[in-house]
C-alpha cells in the first residue's frame, strides 16, 4: 500500500502548528497504525528530518496512550478499537489520512501529536480512591459483593483513561471518564462511605480543569474504545446531587 498522511506538526505549546503531508510507501495491510507511523519516522530520520512525536506504550489496547484523531474520529474508524489496535487493512491503497492530536483546551499540545493529559490524573487524585485503615489486607472473601454490583463495577473499571470521550465531545466534557472512575468505586461496598463526597470532589476538579459541561449528546460513548455506557454520567450526577447540601423546606 502507498498512502499519504496529513499530520499535525507543532514544535511546542507556544508554537503555531500546521498540517504537513507525507507519502508513505510500502505499507503492509497487516501493520498497525502505529507501525505505519514508525515506518514514516524511519523515512524522516533517514532524510534528516525530525520524526513525528506521538504517544504510545503497551501497543496492546490497554494503556490508552495512543491518543490520535484519525480522519476526524478519535482512535479512528473502527468501533471499540484503540489506535494501536487499528490495522492498515482498514484503509485503502492511495488513501489520504488526516492525523491530529486530541483537541481540547484541557489537553495542551506538548509536541506534534502528544498532549498533556495530566488533568485526568488530577481528577483521580481528587477522589478516585477509598480510605482504608492501616494493618493487614482483609480477606478477599470477607466482604461479599452482589453479582449485579460486581458487574457494574467491572463495566466502569475497564475505562483506560485515554481521553477519547473528551476529544469527541462538542463541549469538551470529561464526564464519561469521571463517571466511570466514580462508579467503579461507588457501587462496591468498600466505596460506600465516601461515595457521594467522592463524586462531588471529582466533578469539582473536572470543572476546575476547564472541561466543558455534559449535554448527553453521546459522542463520547461512540468513540470509547472499551464501550463505557452513557448511563455512567447519570449515576454520577445522582451521586453529586446527593452530596449537595439540602435546603430547608
Amino acid at each position: 500500500m502507498n498512502i499519504t498522511v496529513r499530520i499535525w506538526r507543532q514544535h511546542d505549546q507556544t508554537a503555531a502548528g500546521q498540517m504537513v503531508s507525507y507519502r508513505v510507501d510500502g505499507v503492509s495491510p497487516d501493520m498497525s497504525f502505529l507501525e505505519m507511523l514508525d515506518v514514516l519516522n524511519d523515512q524522516l530520520s533517514a532524510a534528516g528530518d525530525d520524526p513525528v512525536a506521538f504517544d504510545h506504550d503497551c501497543r496492546e489496547g490497554i494503556c490508552g496512550m495512543c491518543s490520535l484523531v484519525i480522519n476526524g474520529i478519535a482512535h479512528g474508524p473502527e468501533a471499540l478499537t484503540t489506535t494501536c489496535q487499528l490495522y492498515m487493512r482498514h484503509f485503502n491503497d492511495g488513501d489520504t489520512i488526516d492525523i491530529e492530536p486530541w483537541r481540547s483546551a484541557s489537553f495542551p499540545i506538548l509536541r506534534d501529536l502528544i498532549v498533556d493529559r495530566s488533568a485526568l490524573d488530577r481528577i483521580i487524585q481528587a477522589g478516585g480512591y477509598i480510605s482504608a485503615p492501616t494493618g493487614s489486607a482483609p480477606d478477599a472473601a470477607a466482604t461479599l459483593v452482589p453479582k449485579k454490583d460486581a458487574d457494574r463495577a467491572f463495566d466502569a473499571a475497564v475505562c483506560i483513561g485515554c481521553g477519547a470521550c473528551i476529544a469527541a465531545c462538542p463541549n469538551g466534557s470529561g464526564m464519561l471518564f469521571t463517571g466511570a472512575k466514580a462508579n467503579h468505586l461507588g457501587v462496591l461496598p468498600q466505596g460506600q462511605p465516601e461515595r457521594h463526597e467522592r463524586a462531588l470532589a471529582m466533578v469539582n476538579q473536572h470543572d476546575a480543569e476547564g472541561f466543558g459541561g455534559c449535554t448527553q449528546i453521546g459522542e463520547c460513548t461512540a468513540v470509547c474504545p472499551v464501550g463505557i455506557p452513557l448511563d455512567m454520567i447519570s449515576f454520577l450526577n445522582a451521586d453529586v446531587l446527593s452530596a449537595l447540601p439540602k435546603e430547608n423546606t
